[in-house]
């Protein structure tokens, strides 16, 4: 598709009053936008299939939605590190950060390196982006040892006090995840939630309860990566079946 084809149809697509209800019901404040839902951006992209000319052709139309198609066609391998920085900068709310960070960003070989950089950064959505890395990075990479995931620890207990809701909820986003990796990362996680309870500030207790709730309940559902280790009776198995 070119991308006239591709604006034309999301001009076809688009409903103002669907701007009102993202911003009501889901604080999605957008600039530009057309009125949208998700679903329809992702049915569209995987007509479309990876593309990375047009996908910052879209992004450069500055059109929200435009925005939201080139994370879901752009290649992660190809994406540099200023590319992610000039993206990551014009983030204006939850939803473009975090389609960005899980569709692009997670799986690049930069998204760790982000991950740990963007953590400290004083804007709302680049610091939530941070986490939102964290969050993904057990879907984006199946194979990578508990090490790197206990490495988030440290980084997610010093920012446990920022007040600010977007940015705490991805704190506790990563957390969970983290915690539902594996059995092991999962009695980790919930020491780590416990010692930041007994922290102070109403962000922390909320991001630690929140997650705790969560983590000690007897069905919580485990990935079980890497699977070599924490499914190998699982992995024979389907070897000997031919999978």
């Amino acid at each position: 598709m070119t991308l006239q084809q591709v604006i034309s149809h999301l001009h076809a697509l688009a409903d103002p009053e669907k701007i009102a209800i993202k911003e009501r019901k889901f604080g999605i404040k957008a600039k530009n936008a057309l009125g949208i839902y998700k679903k329809d951006l992702k049915g569209l992209a995987k007509k479309m299939g990876c593309d990375n000319k047009l996908a910052i052709e879209l992004f450069d139309t500055g059109i929200y939605e435009a925005r939201i198609l080139c994370s879901k066609i752009y290649d992660p391998q190809s994406i540099t590190e200023a590319q992610m920085d000039q993206w990551a900068m014009t983030f204006e709310n939850w939803e473009i950060c975090d389609s960005f960070c899980m569709g692009v960003f997670a799986k690049s070989k930069h998204g760790l390196a982000k991950a740990f950089e963007w953590s400290e950064n004083e804007q709302e959505f680049i610091k939530r982006a941070g986490f939102v890395i964290m969050a993904a990075y057990g879907f984006a990479d199946k194979t990578a040892g508990n090490e790197v995931f206990e490495s988030f620890f440290p980084v997610i207990e010093r920012e446990v006090n920022d007040e600010r809701i977007y940015v705490k909820k991805a704190i506790n986003w990563a957390l969970r995840n983290i915690g539902k990796r594996n059995v092991d990362l999962n009695k980790l996680a919930i020491v780590v939630a416990k010692r930041i309870l007994a922290n102070d500030s109403k962000s922390a207790k909320w991001i630690a309860g929140n997650a705790i709730a969560e983590l000690e309940k007897p069905e919580v559902t485990m990935l079980d990566y890497p699977r070599h280790i924490y499914r190998p009776r699982a992995n024979v198995a389907l070897k000997r079946i031919g999978l």
